[in-house]
């Protein structure tokens, strides 16, 4: 039973690991593909750790819809996006650096604090059978408002990849 609890705790800090380095590597890399595919990694990495957290549906969605929605963004951004000839090679300003750090250190420290102060309890629910009625039954009462804010913000990213589409083309037409 010990070496369970061992294994559960790695692979926990295993999805972790493979969020933040998701994160950092869509957050510096300078080439599209290589944002998105950091990107993904980090959804896939969340979806993880919402497994890992004993919520398969929400790992399945965020599967589904969120790394999903990457395939859409590559394909928008190919479109849309600079090819490596057009990037500029403006560094980012002193200011905005020092800003962007105080930010990032405010929610590391907001995140920390909620973290150390939250009582976890163990997962002791039965996940189910996985049948179409059982699914059924989670997305209409248990996983509800997940799932509302899942597409909500799926929502949102088609809106903007739109309103980038369109304002790309005014550009070319000027």
């Amino acid at each position: 039973m010990i070496a369970f609890e061992y294994i559960a705790e790695a692979l926990f800090y295993a999805f972790m690991i493979l969020t933040f380095m998701g994160g950092f590597m869509a957050v510096r890399s300078r080439m599209l593909m290589h944002a998105v595919l950091g990107l993904a990694v980090s959804l896939f990495g969340v979806a993880g750790l919402y497994f890992h957290l004993g919520s398969p549906f929400l790992a399945m969605m965020q599967i589904l819809i969120y790394v999903g929605a990457v395939c859409i963004m590559i394909v928008l951004g190919v479109m849309l996006g600079n090819t490596p000839d057009q990037l500029s090679s403006d560094k980012l300003s002193r200011r905005n650096m020092l800003l962007a750090l105080g930010a990032c250190s405010t929610g590391f420290v907001t995140l920390f604090i909620a973290i150390q102060q939250t009582k976890f309890a163990p997962a002791a629910e039965k996940i189910g059978d996985m049948s179409i009625r059982f699914i059924g039954e989670n997305l209409l009462f248990k996983y509800c408002l997940a799932f509302e804010l899942i597409s909500v913000i799926l929502l949102t990213a088609i809106i903007g990849a739109i309103i980038l589409a369109r304002g790309g083309r005014e550009e070319v037409a000027k």
